[in-house]
């Protein structure tokens, strides 16, 4: 294609022929070949400024930058708003799959990644393929691609849907996240369906405050049916959220649908007689003149929410009731979502869980409560570089909550290890307890606690990175999983186990 034919912003200012040839487009200096526009982005860690030479050394015929670069050898393009420019140069690139598609878009503070995974299970059982671009990866058609953000780059999710349409793929299922938002990365996507889960304190760091946090999460309903698209647009909000609620008055031209688990407020989508088992939850249905008996292997009651919100999207996306019903109850259980460790018969067990805000970690606490175990015995911790303000917040959740907790590192990235748990400390201080021990390395707390749950009954929480294999500090991210190293400490108690019988003796606690 043309430069001129990728063009659609005025303000943009065109140095060079605007019939330099674009063979291809990327952001990734290394991923540069002949022909390519370079988009040169600013950055919190970088500048993409620095990689112009290398960019252009690699065959780009285009540099898009926020500002002009010293160099005849290529055309230029810049724009004051490089991040809204590439999302619109990427929809004319890839040719507007948007349109070809049925998106939905899920955004809110905390459960997004599960509803996608339900919507997923959904479609899959009324016999529609489909492709999710999430938190935990982006996959479709056998494929499985690594998630580095939970909404990518507009340019990836351009190449992405090209390639889920090219495949004949009809359904695009997205977490659409805040950050997302206000980058201006799904700027211009024509979405079908947008799903509100919630709002709570979390990415302030970045936002600022509630309302500049709210106000972003609105604009994916402010620009719901403002495309070229024709069919129905619906917005699915939690009608039980505060911020849900302040939702409905921002102007929203779709159809708009309410869930609800309140008995009080009236809802499309309304849920009732909820219990709460270890093996998930069971609640009452009634959308319409239709009812259903719900079974989910999910626990907790947030995640009836999250079924609320899953099936609402299914069936204002022309998917039967009958069948949004049995890929609801089909829906396997979320990776790093209360993910159950196997603990090998030693009576107590271990669940890892991605909570890592206020709100998140105390609805997990509260689901886990509801199964009436012996303790809750938590390692947890809070990233660096991150929102400050929740430190104390999850510390006060934490030692209010449980019987015993393990502050320890998450990801603690440029941050000191030690700064960031006297920040949690705080919080804890100002609950009274002293029912909580430090133990920065993460491998170390979990290697204690599996040693002291002694107690049938118990459960152990890990909360915090879910399904992360990594931990980024200051030296880069290295790998680490949960799940893995509660694996070979469970494996290790057990050994003792068995040896302390065989010598008559009682087990060595750590």
């Amino acid at each position: 294609m043309k430069l001129r034919e990728l063009l659609s912003d005025e303000s943009a200012f065109v140095i060079g022929d605007e019939d330099t040839e674009v063979s291809g487009v990327s952001y990734d200096s290394r991923k540069i070949e002949k022909d390519y526009a370079f988009f040169s982005l600013p950055g919190h860690n970088t500048d993409g400024r620095k990689y112009i030479a290398e960019a252009i050394a690699n065959g780009a015929s285009v540099i898009i930058t926020d500002s002009k670069y010293d160099t005849n050898d290529v055309a230029q393009v810049v724009i004051k708003d490089i991040f809204r420019f590439m999302s619109l140069f990427g929809a004319k690139f890839y040719n507007y799959p948007d349109r070809e598609l049925n998106i939905m878009g899920i955004t809110g503070t905390n459960g997004k990644t599960t509803v996608t995974y339900m919507i997923e299970s959904i479609l899959a059982n009324s016999g529609i393929e489909c492709g999710v671009i999430g938190t935990v990866n982006y996959r479709y058609k056998g494929k499985v691609i690594e998630a580095n953000n939970t909404t990518p780059q507009s340019l990836d999710i351009y190449r992405i849907m090209r390639d889920i349409s090219n495949n004949g793929i009809k359904y695009l299922v997205m977490e659409v996240s805040s950050h997302a938002l206000s980058l201006g990365r799904v700027y211009g996507i024509e979405f079908d369906t947008a799903v509100f889960t919630n709002l709570t304190r979390e990415h302030l760091d970045f936002h600022k405050n509630m309302d500049r946090y709210f106000e972003a999460k609105s604009a994916l309903f402010k620009e719901l049916g403002a495309g070229k698209k024709n069919n129905k647009k619906c917005a699915i909000i939690n009608v039980d959220d505060e911020y849900g609620r302040k939702l409905l008055k921002v102007g929203i031209s779709a159809e708009i649908k309410l869930y609800s688990a309140i008995e009080k407020n009236a809802a499309d989508f309304k849920a009732s007689n909820i219990k709460v088992t270890n093996k998930g939850a069971v609640f009452n249905l009634v959308f319409c003149n239709k009812r259903a008996r719900i079974r989910i292997k999910h626990i907790g009651v947030h995640n009836v929410y999250n079924a609320l919100a899953a099936l609402a999207a299914a069936v204002c996306s022309e998917i039967s009731f009958e069948n949004a019903v049995e890929g609801l109850n089909n829906s396997s259980r979320v990776p790093g979502r209360l993910e159950k460790v196997n603990t090998i018969g030693l009576g107590f067990e271990i669940v890892v869980d991605y909570a890592h805000t206020d709100d998140a970690l105390e609805s997990v606490l509260r689901a886990l409560k509801d199964l009436n175990p012996k303790r809750i015995i938590i390692v947890f911790g809070c990233g660096g570089d991150r929102d400050r303000a929740k430190r104390p917040l999850m510390g006060k959740i934490a030692v209010e909550m449980s019987d015993f907790v393990f502050v320890t590192s998450d990801n603690p990235r440029t941050e000191d290890p030690y700064q960031i748990i006297l920040d949690i400390e705080v919080g804890i201080k100002r609950a009274g307890k002293k029912n909580y021990k430090v133990v920065v390395d993460r491998e170390a707390a979990i290697k204690e606690v599996i040693m002291m749950a002694a107690d049938k009954g118990d459960i152990i929480l890990l909360a915090g990175k879910g399904h992360e294999t990594y931990q980024i500090t200051s030296g880069g991210k290295v790998h680490f999983n949960d799940v893995k190293i509660a694996e070979k400490y469970i494996d290790l108690k057990k050994k003792q186990k068995i040896a302390a019988k065989q010598a008559g003796q009682r087990e060595f606690i750590f």
